[in-house]
């Protein structure tokens, strides 16, 4: 069956929302779950979900309302139980998470098995594990829609409450809130979302879906409403595409969808502005480029001649030639040298790059000999560093507390600022 035989099925049309869903409410919802280092919780409570499940179903049967109640109270026990470690028997956070988790995940599992060599009753194990999207019914359908929503509005309602508590929880006490409350709200939202995903990704996976899109938002934006939205996004597309290449190549829909969502993640890991792999490599990169070039630009500053010629640059660098031209033809380009008949000359703009550059060195020298008490010899090759990167609003303020000195530790005197 191809993609477009399978979408217009009623059962694809349920499979295609409910992914949608479960992507967009994840991807809103994990942005305050990983603010708030949460992600750990979250594993442990869509694990701890299970027990509740069990015991709805021995009382009412396959009910979703049922299986709700159940993984919210089994949910907040979890959570409860986390917190009562961590204050009354003082164990770390990781362990009691992993101590609660781990009893409550055996547990359902324990129960769910027991319960399914009963005969009549058809509970398969790996669909609250891995979910199976294909297999959502009309009434999942509509209980993971009223639950989203649900959780949608809590999340609009207390958005800045969240906002605060998220990045300054003591700023948020002072405006009266309570963070704890706000953690079992949280605790709350993220069983529901659970119950919500438990069809179309199961327990299990539903944390890649609640931890990945939100670490891959915060890799593209800094606002808060930026982050959610991309999020969402990222969510929703990671949802879409996992359930057609599943239906494209007979993949389990559940792990799909959470390996895909890995792979956005690693794409934008690569390529997102700013904070990529690529990106910051290209910083570092434009950044000691522009060392290489100041380094020529202060040694022909240094030489103290008008004219100076390659080889004799190539002598102080250690450049090769053909490295040596590079920088050169960069330099020209730039206005910064004149070169010409095997002669370089700065121009007047590299005299000033030049004689910053040798101020910046000697006035940090001469900080950290007066102000931090290093000896002479332990502060050039620090100096060296610094100059590069010491901006002139620094400089000022550096020269200003040394007194405005003239000569730096080594006797040799300081350049003042050029215009």
């Amino acid at each position: 069956m191809n993609i477009y035989d399978f979408f217009i099925l009623d059962a694809g049309l349920r499979a295609f929302v409910a992914a949608i869903l479960v992507g967009g409410v994840c991807g809103v919802l994990g942005c305050f779950i990983v603010l708030r280092n949460m992600s750990l919780i979250g594993d442990a409570l869509s694990h701890a979900v299970l027990p509740g499940i069990v015991v709805a179903f021995v009382f009412f049967g396959y009910s979703t309302s049922a299986f709700f109640a159940g993984s919210v109270i089994s949910g907040l026990l979890c959570a409860l139980l986390i917190t009562w470690l961590q204050d009354k028997v003082k164990v770390k956070n990781d362990a009691a998470i992993g101590i609660v988790f781990t009893m409550m995940f055996s547990l359902g599992v324990i129960g769910i098995s027991a319960l399914s060599h009963r005969q009549g009753v058809h509970l398969d194990l790996k669909d609250f594990l891995f979910g199976n999207i294909l297999a959502v019914s009309p009434q999942d359908l509509v209980a993971s829609l009223i639950m989203a929503i649900a959780v949608l509005m809590v999340i609009a309602i207390y958005y800045r409450t969240l906002f605060v508590v998220s990045f300054q929880s003591t700023i948020a006490r002072t405006m009266g809130v309570h963070p704890k409350k706000i953690h079992y709200l949280l605790m709350l939202l993220l069983a529901i979302t659970v119950v919500a995903s438990l069809r179309s990704v199961g327990v299990i996976l539903v944390v890649a879906m609640l931890v990945t899109p939100a670490s891959a938002a915060l890799l593209l934006a800094t606002q808060l409403p930026r982050v959610i939205l991309l999020s969402a996004i990222i969510g929703i597309l990671s949802s879409i595409s996992g359930l057609i290449i599943a239906i494209q190549f007979n993949f389990p829909p559940g792990p799909s969808m959470a390996v895909v969502t890995t792979l956005f993640y690693l794409m934008i890991v690569v390529a997102a502005p700013g904070k990529g792999l690529f990106s910051r490599w290209w910083i570092r990169r434009q950044v000691e480029n522009r060392v290489i070039i100041e380094d020529i630009v202060k040694n022909l500053y240094k030489l103290e001649f008008d004219h100076v010629s390659p080889e004799t640059i190539q002598s102080l660098t250690g450049h090769s030639k053909k490295k040596l031209d590079k920088w050169l033809n960069v330099l020209q380009k730039r206005k910064l040298v004149i070169w010409e008949n095997n002669e370089i000359k700065l121009t007047e703009e590299g005299k000033i790059r030049a004689n910053q550059l040798i101020r910046a060195h000697r006035l940090w020298e001469t900080f950290l000999v007066d102000e931090l008490g290093l000896d002479e010899d332990q502060i050039h090759s620090e100096a060296e560093v610094y100059e590069h990167y010491l901006p002139d609003e620094i400089l000022q303020e550096v020269d200003k507390k040394l007194g405005y000195p003239s000569r730096d530790p080594h006797g040799s005197t300081i350049p003042k600022e050029r215009t």
